[in-house]
């Protein structure tokens, strides 16, 4: 976004377990404290706090003694690995290999973490799930499966598969006989083989989506006997005049989903009426379904044809249709039918399918967000789904809430533009408390997504201001420290957009945030791809040096070195534009601080700046010359801009920039104003041809332009020679025109001296 921009238990924790938060007076001796031997815990104990830890935590504290070493190998320890934050590659995984015999279930990101999975050596490898798989081919993922054949859960997405085809479906089917779920998104076409093959090797297959696909073949979908749940969400090409039949032989087929088709109302009452054990349909964001009012009324009674089910759609209230699966009268279905229990084993089963393949179509639809469309929903139900799958048991469904909440909120993301009544709506349902619950959590992909959610949330005013009283400032602060870059660029981010808020700075400055930014540059600056985050660090000190405190801070902890060095180094636009930013905020408060001095005094900073100024990036050439202005207020850094060639650039600037914003003629303008204050620059700045270029800029409709040019024009009038370039060049009529109908009070004023002066007998 833009500048202007209850405690979850561990793995195998005591829902009950006591936690010692004695007192420890810091100033006794290490005798009087009796400090605990942490070597001497019992081994459980240690386990269980390495189930608290990330991966990265563990492997740390596993190496500071042999006990430890050996504890940290438990497999226990080892059931579940979740290598999408890591650099997983070949040699990574080799080292992991001994560790992942007992791994039951893994999660992977990218192609290039696919082929190091295949060193890890976990035979017994149950569940795999993988996302950005994008670019993964069927001969990765044939590899993939070959090694796995204990395979009972395969998911890949939500991004689409395109390069994924038939061919590694049947590979999939003969290589793993005890598949019992397979989700597969955005394959270009699945064929009658490849689902033949899966309805003939996977007797056991239950759970299958074919989500977003190009095509599928439809009618063989029917030979799948043991299906209990069946996706096509988003799947087009679907010939629905040709289901009808084959899917009514789907004798356990208990839940099926046709969200974001093209499923007539006629085909979906056919259906339900013959499936012989259909009990619920997902069908969000079907356009034919809901333009039909007599087939979203029977919905809304969760009837459809002359057989009892349950349609889970924008007209329908979902939470309502779960309960009635349940026998629950809770509006909280989700939950509530875990904490009390299910009659049936199967209904826990599908709770998470159904939360699984709502939470994904929710996303889905967030993405593309059709304006005005779906506002009503998202108010009324959508907003209240989302924070209750953030209470999921389901990981992945947590996650992609979160991704929602973040997503759906935004109307404009090149300007910081979210929608007031959906952002407010989380806030007001307690969806903040558990956005910064998730955050908390020790696990990096919730971490992320919730504080992308947390970030995008904030840029309303309300929404930070919440964000602040349920101590998310704390959580952000400490996750931007995050040895995972995209946790520190999402916290980062977070932090930007808290800092506009001014009742915010103070509070950032009090958890450490200024330090921790500032160490994110230094630490993220040298290694490729982190451009994200030093942009989201150097907006947030952008923001923060507008306070005067915390700009006198920025600059006694090293600040300056921090954004000179991304202002010399990186040659992103966006990075840039923030560095130089934050270090015209830094140098905008006159005496109050010497970061002027500071800056003026950093190796290489006034060289940067000005090499800014003739970027390609309107936004970065304008913070360029906002920080060269602000500097050229101290005597040392005017003549030393002037050294740095400052003047020839901020006039070829100047010259450029007449059908530019009015922010950046003003800093053009506001720059040579305090350069020429000395009589050599103003000497200088008329030789180079800017006379003529302030000229042009004091015609401008902007009343701030017409006080910085016409300051300019008044120092420049001192020198006859300008003086005479100004008659010259037309400047009497200009200078006349401000003082006539500029509406600025100010540049009427300093119009008027430069008449005086240019006039004035010399």
């Amino acid at each position: 976004m833009g500048r202007r921009v209850r405690r979850k238990l561990g793995n195998g924790e005591a829902p009950n377990a006591a936690v010692d938060c004695s007192y420890v007076d810091e100033s006794s001796s290490l005798e009087e404290r009796n400090d605990v031997d942490w070597t001497a815990l019992p081994g459980d104990t240690v386990i269980h706090l390495f189930s608290c830890l990330n991966y990265r935590d563990r492997a740390s504290l596993s190496s500071t003694c042999r006990s430890w070493r050996a504890l940290g190998k438990s497999p226990c320890l080892w059931q579940y690995l979740d290598l999408r934050s890591q650099k997983c590659n070949v040699s990574a995984a080799a080292a992991l290999s001994s560790q992942c015999r007992h791994l039951k279930k893994l999660r992977f990101h990218g192609p290039e973490s696919a082929e190091a999975v295949l060193r890890l050596r976990a035979k017994n490898l149950l569940e795999l799930s993988g996302d950005c798989c994008r670019k993964m081919n069927d001969a990765t993922l044939s590899m993939l499966v070959a090694k796995h054949e204990s395979l009972q859960s395969l998911v890949l997405g939500p991004d689409y598969c395109e390069k994924i085809s038939s061919e590694a479906i049947r590979v999939i089917a003969l290589c793993c006989p005890k598949l019992r779920r397979l989700r597969l998104s955005g394959i270009h076409e699945v064929d009658a083989s490849a689902i033949n093959s899966l309805a003939k090797n996977c007797s056991d297959l239950a759970d299958l989506g074919l989500i977003d696909c190009r095509t599928v073949d439809e009618t063989s979908l029917g030979n799948i006997s043991s299906l209990r749940f069946l996706s096509v969400a988003g799947t087009s090409n679907i010939k629905w005049n040709l289901v009808v039949h084959p899917w009514s032989k789907l004798q356990h087929l208990a839940g099926l989903d046709v969200s974001r088709t093209d499923v007539t109302p006629v085909v979906a009452s056919r259906i339900f009426s013959s499936s012989p054990s259909l009990k619920v349909s997902c069908a969000l964001n079907c356009p034919l379904l809901e333009a039909d009012a007599a087939f979203a009324s029977s919905s809304k009674n969760h009837r459809g044809g002359s057989k009892k089910v349950v349609v889970l759609a924008v007209f329908t209230d979902i939470l309502r249709g779960v309960a009635s699966l349940l026998d629950e009268s809770t509006r909280n279905a989700f939950l509530e039918g875990r904490r009390k229990g299910t009659k049936v084993v199967q209904d826990g089963e599908m709770l998470n399918w159904i939360e699984w393949m709502i939470c994904g179509s929710l996303l889905r639809v967030s993405e593309s967000n059709p304006p005005g469309l779906l506002d009503n929903f998202w108010l009324n139900q959508g907003t209240n789904l989302l924070l209750g799958f953030m209470q999921s048991p389901q990981e992945e469904v947590q996650e992609r809430a979160a991704t929602t909440l973040a997503t759906f909120v935004v109307i404009d993301d090149e300007n910081a533009s979210i929608d007031t009544g959906r952002a407010e709506a989380v806030m007001r349902d307690g969806g903040i408390r558990l956005l910064l619950d998730l955050a908390r959590s020790w696990r990096e992909g919730l971490q992320i997504e919730a504080a992308k959610a947390i970030a995008n949330l904030s840029v309303n005013a309300n929404v930070a201001k919440a964000v602040a009283e349920e101590g998310g400032i704390a959580v952000l602060v400490n996750l931007s420290k995050s040895a995972n870059k995209s946790v520190a660029e999402e916290a980062a981010g977070g932090l930007w957009n808290l800092s506009v808020g001014e009742d915010h700075k103070y509070a950032i400055a009090e958890a450490g945030g200024l330090k921790a930014l500032v160490e994110i540059i230094y630490k993220w600056s040298s290694s490729g791809g982190g451009e994200g985050v030093l942009e989201r660090a150097a907006g947030a000190l952008a923001n923060l040096a507008a306070d005067d405190k915390c700009s006198t801070e920025i600059g006694a902890i090293g600040g300056v070195g921090s954004l000179v060095s991304l202002a010399r180094g990186c040659k992103v636009e966006g990075v840039q534009e923030q560095a130089a930013r934050a270090l015209a905020n830094l140098t905008a408060h006159g005496d109050s601080n010497n970061n002027n001095a500071i800056v003026g005094l950093e190796e290489g900073a006034l060289e940067a700046l000005v090499q800014l100024t003739s970027s390609q990036h309107d936004g970065v050439k304008q913070e360029a010359a906002g920080a060269l202005w602000n500097l050229s207020f101290d005597d040392r850094n005017r003549e030393a801009i002037a050294a740095a060639r400052g003047v020839e650039a901020l006039v070829a600037l100047a010259q450029s920039c007449s059908d530019a914003s009015p922010g950046l003629q003003e800093r053009a303008a506001g720059a040579l104003w305090g350069l020429s204050v000395s009589e050599s620059n103003s000497i200088a700045i008329g030789r180079e041809g800017g006379v003529a270029a302030l000229i042009t800029l004091a015609k401008s409709l902007s009343e701030d332009v017409h006080e910085t040019a016409a300051g300019a024009l008044w120092n420049l009038a001192f020198n006859p020679g300008n003086a005479l370039r100004i008659l010259e060049e037309g400047g009497v009529r200009a200078l006349v025109q401000l003082c006539s109908s500029s509406a600025s009070k100010m540049a009427r004023f300093m119009s008027a001296l430069a008449l005086t002066y240019i006039f004035d007998g010399r």
